[in-house]
This record gives structure tokens, sequence and C-alpha cells, in this order.
């Protein structure tokens, strides 16, 4: 079982962001960025950690959520743009990364992460939570 299995189960606390019935949105604990976020999908065992092992339905919705969740990011933190990455190498379980961005250097895996009060990630979960609930049409 992967960590983001036990994080969709509730068996670990995430900050969340989003939720539907397929899909969970989450704030990274060590941010490249504050308002980083992770996006899953909800798979019980997955049977691969590879994006693009997923059937084409559940990796199209997996892309329309997360576009979605970085439109609330980018409302939340108001950053120029949301960047997208999936690197799927440190948890055996496809995940999305949306980083905010001011710059592309924003986006380096190699910038040191940040350090960030349990109460600063809940406040920025809900302020993005707030900025997608508020685009639901």
């Amino acid at each position: 079982m992967t960590i983001f299995t036990k994080i969709i189960n509730g068996e670990i606390p995430s900050y969340k962001v989003a939720e539907d019935d397929k899909y969970y949105a989450f704030l990274d604990i060590n941010p490249l960025k504050k308002g980083h976020t992770l996006v899953i999908p909800k798979l019980p065992e997955p049977e691969s950690d590879y994006i693009f092992d997923l059937d084409d339905e559940l990796l199209s919705g997996l892309m329309l959520f997360a576009k979605e969740v970085a439109q609330g990011i980018k409302k939340a933190t108001d950053c120029k743009r949301v960047g997208v990455a999936v690197l799927g190498m440190e948890v055996n379980h496809v995940h999305i990364h949306l980083i905010p961005l001011e710059k592309e250097s924003d986006m380096l895996f190699s910038n040191p992460k940040l350090q960030l009060p349990s109460e600063e990630m809940a406040e920025i979960a809900n302020s993005i939570a707030v900025a997608i609930d508020g685009m639901v049409e």
C-alpha cells in the first residue's frame, strides 16, 4: 500500500485542496513553493505508477481535475503560471505536481524545499479550496 493510498483512505492526514469520487488533490508536505499541490487518482492499489499506463478515461479525467485545481492555485496564490510535472519516481502511485510559478527556476526539484508551519499549510489549502469552489459554475 502506498503512502498516497493511505492518504486517500484517511489513514495519514493531508492538507486537502479538492476531491471527487475519482481524484484527490492535497498540498505537498515538502513544497517547492507555497501552494505546491499533488493530484492523484483514487486507485486502491495502482497497477502501475506510470501515468501513461492509465486508461484513457482515467488519464483524461485526472488532467481535467488537475486543470481545475491549477486554476484554483493560480487564483489563490496570484502566481504568473502553474507548472505541471509528472515524475513519478518518489512515490509508487501516479501523481501530478502543480507548482505556482513566478519564474521557470521555481520548477527545479533540486531547489530547497520549504518548511511551513501546519497552520500556514492549512491556510494555503483552504485558500485554494475556496478558490476552486468559487469557480464551479
